[in-house]
């Protein structure tokens, strides 16, 4: 996939290749034995009731719309989907034997993107999916983080603190694909170096319900840091201020204001990468432009 093409964003990806106009003559029918699911599918989950919805659905109206597939690599008798996996699975429990598609050339690299951005677009990805679909981009591909945040229509940052999730132990990551945590929770566990607080840290939140602020208090405490003042006792103007720079910059921020009008803003960051992030996202150049 060109870097120009990576640049069309999700719009132009998903009307070339999700929505293809098409003409009758385009649409083939293969056998869906033929099909086999797309080899890089950064989705894992498929629950019976959504399933059980789109069979019933396709029993009674039909398949509205062809399943996309590409030439499988090494061979001349398999197709690879390249977009409808739900669909195929719910085919495959009508058990149909034939199934409409529409055949597109497709590399690795633009089927993996595809497939992410189908799956964004229905908001079908739990957020350890998602991240494990950018980092497969990033490694197999060497794409950086604002290439994938163009091919898929996200900001470079939440691209960037997606990835961070994949640094959390399997138990919370576990937590995080079940629903049970939130990613805002499982980010506030990562600045914890021992694993094991993590993870006892993580079930307690979710048996005890704590909010996000919570976690981020109790992370405070074991990580020995001094506990930052409770809410209540910072003036409500900073507070609002301090909140809207940490949904803007993505990561921990405190405002601590001082004597005399004066105080300090301490911005945290995890890693080379992410602090590259920020400075870019508070100056709006890129530290190589910097340093030379």
């Amino acid at each position: 996939m060109s870097r120009d093409r990576l640049g069309k964003g999700l719009g132009a990806l998903l009307g070339e290749y999700l929505e293809p106009e098409v003409t009758e003559n385009e649409v083939h029918t293969l056998p869906l034995g033929s099909i086999v699911p797309n080899p890089v599918q950064p989705r894992r989950v498929f629950t019976d009731a959504e399933l059980d919805s789109l069979t019933s659905s396709i029993r009674e109206n039909g398949l509205l719309q062809p399943l996309v597939v590409r030439p499988a690599p090494g061979t001349t008798d398999r197709f690879e989907i390249v977009a409808g996996e739900r669909r195929y699975r719910a085919l495959r429990r009508l058990e149909w034997a034939d199934v409409p598609v529409i055949v597109r050339d497709a590399d690795d690299e633009t089927l993996l993107v595809l497939a992410l951005v189908e799956n964004l677009q229905r908001e079908a990805l739990n957020p350890l999916e998602e991240a494990e679909g950018y980092e497969a981009l990033a490694q197999r591909f060497d794409m950086k983080h604002a290439d994938i945040a163009k091919a898929v229509g996200k900001d470079r940052s939440t691209v960037a603190n997606l990835v961070r999730l994949l640094k959390l132990p399997v138990s919370i990551r576990k937590l995080v694909e079940s629903g049970e945590l939130t990613q805002g929770h499982a980010r506030a566990l990562l600045s914890l170096e021992d694993p094991l607080v993590a993870a006892d840290l993580a079930r307690r939140s979710v048996k005890e319900g704590w909010s996000v602020r919570e976690i981020e208090r109790r992370v405070a405490g074991a990580s020995g840091k001094k506990r930052p003042r409770k809410p209540r006792d910072k003036d409500p103007i900073v507070r609002a201020l301090e909140e809207a720079l940490q949904d803007d910059l993505g990561t921990r921020v405190q405002v601590k204001p001082g004597r005399s009008g004066r105080g300090s803003i301490e911005v945290q960051y995890h890693g080379p990468e992410d602090f590259e992030r920020l400075f870019e996202r508070m100056t709006g150049r890129s530290v190589s432009d910097v340093v030379g």
